[in-house]
């Protein structure tokens, strides 16, 4: 099903670049550290509380991932994590900031719903006014800008009720997307922005509708396979042409060069416990 995504199914195709285009460019990103990252409780398939994490390795992975960045010349800002709430490293899960707007995230399950008041009162130390939604939204785990549109995530976490709340708020065509396979339970999970025209993605993970809502829109994406998928080779973060993403996908690493980006695998695996890797924990504040 499709919400208030007219202007951007009647609009051009988008059609992706040429692999000598792809250009980089300076991205904005906020980070947790991970310093209580922990499983104590489990609300998606790959939380088990009978695995323990690895706080040290958790941090060094992490901590990796935020050296890249800064290697490739981003800017990275931190918010301070909080004794307590152990996934406040997946920061895209906090909000949405587009075009000087953010809204925060309202969390489905109540073991998360504190991260909301603390990415709130950063947003506020940053000169934002935070925006809520009645409905739930889980960010840019379920929210993803590409171009003018904003593709969006419903099935598992976000209410598809808060996609109009989003259209609403940033003036923008709104594409809702159902997800049907829990492993895939956000839709940053499942799909990859590359560039203002260009994504990657899991069809499995989405109904027939919602598949055919991505063909036509994006005739020309990176189809992903089980192995790549599996191991969350989607939840990725791209500048345009530097794809940072989990180093096991390296069928996705070879997709990625061939249409001309720059693959840059990093090593996630303790961070995955929690059901979260290089997008999950990359809040991206977008211009």
């Amino acid at each position: 099903m499709t919400l208030f995504a007219e202007p951007a199914v009647g609009a051009a195709t988008p059609k992706a670049a040429t692999p000598t285009e792809r250009q980089a460019r300076i991205r904005h990103y906020v980070m947790t550290p991970p310093q209580f990252f922990a499983v104590d409780y489990a609300i998606n398939p790959w939380m088990d509380t009978a695995n323990p994490v690895d706080t040290t390795v958790a941090v060094a992975q992490w901590q990796h991932l935020r050296d890249i960045y800064l290697r490739l010349g981003h800017m990275v800002d931190l918010v301070d994590p909080v004794p307590g709430l152990p996934d406040m490293v997946y920061a895209a899960n906090g909000g949405l900031i587009l075009n000087g707007t953010a809204v925060v995230a309202h969390f489905k399950y109540a073991q998360r719903q504190p991260e909301s008041v603390a990415y709130a009162d950063w947003l506020r130390s940053r000169g934002y006014h935070p925006v809520h939604t009645q409905h739930v939204n889980e960010g840019q785990g379920d929210l993803l800008p590409v171009g003018d549109m904003i593709l969006a995530g419903t099935g598992f976490r976000t209410n598809p009720r808060a996609h109009a709340e989003i259209a609403e708020i940033y003036s923008r065509p709104v594409v809702s997307l159902q997800l049907v396979d829990p492993r895939f339970y956000h839709l940053d999970t499942a799909i990859a922005v590359l560039d203002d025209t260009t994504i990657a993605y899991y069809p499995p993970a989405f109904t027939d509708s919602s598949r055919a809502q991505l063909e036509t829109l994006f005739p020309d994406a990176i189809v992903v396979e089980s192995a790549d998928a599996y191991v969350f080779g989607l939840n990725a973060v791209s500048d345009g042409r530097h794809v940072v993403h989990p180093a096991a996908a390296v069928g996705f690493a070879r997709q990625l060069s061939d249409a001309g980006f720059e693959p840059v695998g990093v090593e996630m695996s303790e961070l995955l416990k929690g059901g979260g890797s290089v997008k999950c924990c990359t809040l991206e504040v977008y211009s």
